[in-house]
């Protein structure tokens, strides 16, 4: 089958139509478009917040954090976010958050939670005590200075006045056109462990 567009700039020598083994290669190597590269892993104990300072954000439009067994330590809490444009010095708390987030119970009951213009974006776990939670976001645009931060996520979680657990997905904006160089995960009131990593998603650039 022939390459009827532009000549891609090609790591491999390669007419712009690959095999699945040079696929597989490319991806192995971090060479191929949308391959995560590890940027920062985190594990977290009995804190209340934790930050990514090291975003480089001038590489990747497009980051993915992926978070493993963080649960609370002594009540059933939730956990949020804020970025900062000044590297972690200051996280932005003006009401420029917006999201919406939809609930699927196990027990067929079905919800949403949805802020616009709120001061953090909320909604990112919430959970029972001693009830490990899973789950990603993706961010896109946070190098951009002249675009919007987007947010997508996907996560399990569970009523923090019941006992029924969910599946969650939905997403988000902070409604700011500038360069996002941080951010930070935070509790209401109790403290996390658990894990989390940082990763960016390789572009593939067309000259």
């Amino acid at each position: 089958m022939p390459y009827l567009g532009t000549q891609p700039n090609n790591i491999v020598k390669n007419t712009g139509v690959y095999t699945p083994s040079e696929i597989l290669q490319l991806t192995k190597e971090g060479s191929w478009g949308g391959s995560l590269e590890l940027i920062e892993d985190k594990t977290i104990s009995t804190v209340t917040s934790f930050e990514f300072t090291n975003l480089f954000e001038d590489v990747y439009d497009v980051h993915l954090f992926q978070w493993a067994g963080i649960e609370w330590v002594g009540g059933s809490d939730g956990m949020s976010m804020r970025v900062s444009n000044d590297n972690g010095s200051t996280y932005e708390s003006t009401a420029n958050y917006s999201y919406a987030v939809q609930l699927n119970g196990v027990a067929g009951n079905t919800s949403e939670s949805k802020r616009n213009g709120h001061t953090s974006y909320d909604r990112l776990a919430q959970q029972l005590q001693n009830a490990p939670h899973n789950g990603y976001l993706y961010m896109y645009n946070a190098g951009n200075s002249s675009k919007y931060t987007f947010f997508t996520q996907q996560l399990n979680g569970s009523s923090v006045t019941s006992s029924y657990y969910d599946f969650r997905f939905g997403g988000g904006v902070y409604s700011v056109a500038e360069t996002i160089n941080a951010i930070k995960f935070f509790t209401g009131t109790y403290s996390m462990t658990g894990n989390m990593k940082l990763y960016g998603v390789k572009q593939i650039w067309v000259t």
